[in-house]
């Protein structure tokens, strides 16, 4: 009757059957290398498979793309729109609703008017150039009565607007013939209007001595 080995026996007999055979004659048939062997190549093979398994290609997720958000409302109303000059202008007389009117800056006479809410009904408005560039600080006045002729502005009627006035207006100034004052107001046209008093010195025809005599007659 054969004797049963013992389960270890019959397993390490399995495992030397499969190695090869200059592994079996090196190793003898010593069940206790055969198990060392098999241990190693164990180790081996998971050695080998956690490196095939680390080494995988992944997918790499790619980072959200924040797009950026809308202006606030607060921050877009605070932007200065074009940086667009203005000027400041003084529309009184004979107009609906007098007073300082801040205007862009190339407006004209008939701008000034409408900001003011339109001419009066009756107002007389002969000497006004409606077309004329607006300059920074003038005064607009509407249906102002002319300076007596021959006499110049005198006290009571206030300084002439060279800005405003006609022809006839600045003929009646002291020394101020029919010529020299289509000067003052050709120069007043090709100028856009008279920024100060000291602007009358380049009027063609006016010396040191009549602009003198004109100074306090004569406002921008």
């Amino acid at each position: 009757m054969t004797a049963e080995l013992p389960a270890g026996a019959v397993r390490g007999a399995a495992v030397r059957e499969r190695l090869p055979l200059w592994l079996q004659a090196r190793c003898g048939v010593e069940p206790r290398a055969v198990g060392a062997v098999a241990v190693v190549l164990v180790a081996a093979v998971g050695f080998a498979a956690q490196q095939y398994w680390s080494a995988r290609p992944r997918a790499v997720t790619a980072p959200a793309v924040v797009a950026p958000g809308p202006v606030p409302a607060a921050a877009a109303a605070a932007a200065p729109v074009g940086g667009a000059a203005r000027i400041v202008v003084d529309v009184s007389g004979k107009v609906r609703d007098p007073g300082v009117r801040r205007l862009p800056a190339g407006s004209r006479v008939e701008d000034a008017l409408a900001a003011a809410g339109g001419v009066r009904p009756g107002a007389d408005t002969t000497g006004l150039n409606r077309a004329r560039v607006l300059v920074d600080g003038e005064q607009v006045l509407v249906g102002a009565p002319a300076p007596p002729q021959g006499g110049g502005a005198g006290p009571g009627a206030g300084p002439l607007s060279l800005g405003s006035a006609t022809v006839d207006q600045l003929d009646g100034l002291p020394g101020v013939g029919p010529v020299l004052a289509q000067h003052i107001v050709d120069f007043r046209t090709a100028r856009g209007g008279f920024r100060s008093v000291e602007d009358l010195r380049q009027v063609n025809g006016i010396g040191e001595r009549r602009f003198a005599d004109l100074r306090s007659l004569v406002r921008p």
